[in-house]
């Protein structure tokens, strides 16, 4: 680190002779005259290269809190595809199994499994761009008809979760009635021409179960 003395030297020096002059009485008045002047024009300096310092200073942190927002957006981005299904922009697999474990560890939850019928027939009739466009659809309807504190996820392929938090068995049946009615209700607006359907089940946890538990009872009723 550089020392202060040599740092402000040339400062040192001005206020070192003006001192001097002002010590002495029998200067004439000239002499006094330039010692102001010596020192007005390096306070004059001084403020230029402080306003100079100052802006290059709120430049720097104008630049460092842009990037500080860029870091944050990509720290934001980077969470949440790593916690979100590509397709479907639901909870992906690690990500859903994760809320459902947190939930239990403080309350009950109720779990809906969601399976597409026959969705191997659809990408084999219609392609694989089409399946796509299927889920993505099908995704849009289960929210439609799942309460706001829900939580979708997908578990695999044509394979999806909901979890209810909080939620009795029975109350979880009626989300998923629901869920079922309106997809046998009309098709999708992507496939007009068929029905696509879907299997469910459904399971209920205690406080302090389970997610392969949960699991596992609702695909067994699946």
């Amino acid at each position: 680190m550089m020392d202060l003395n040599e740092l402000f030297r040339e400062e040192s020096e001005v206020l070192n002779r003006s001192q001097d002059v002002a010590a002495q009485t029998s200067l004439s008045a000239e002499d006094y005259r330039d010692a102001l002047l010596r020192l007005n024009r390096h306070y004059q300096r001084l403020m230029r290269d402080t306003y100079r310092l100052i802006s290059r200073s709120d430049r720097a942190e104008r630049e460092l809190n842009r990037v500080n927002e860029q870091l944050n957006r990509l720290a934001q981005e980077l969470e949440y595809k790593a916690t979100h299904d590509p397709l479907t922009a639901v909870w992906n697999r690690s990500a859903i199994i994760q809320r459902i474990t947190h939930t239990l560890t403080s309350g009950p939850a109720a779990l809906i499994i969601l399976d597409i019928d026959h969705f191997k027939k659809i990408n084999d009739e219609f392609g694989h761009p089409m399946g796509d466009k299927v889920i993505c659809e099908l995704v849009s309807r289960v929210q439609a008809h799942c309460p706001a504190e829900a939580s979708i996820g997908r578990i695999g392929g044509e394979e999806f979760t909901v979890l209810l938090p909080f939620f009795r068995l029975s109350d979880a049946v009626i989300v998923a009635g629901a869920i079922h009615a309106s997809l046998n209700a009309s098709p999708l607006a992507i496939l007009p021409g068929q029905l696509v359907t879907a299997s469910l089940g459904v399971s209920y946890g205690k406080p302090g179960s389970d997610f392969e538990t949960l699991y596992n009872n609702a695909d067994a009723a699946l």
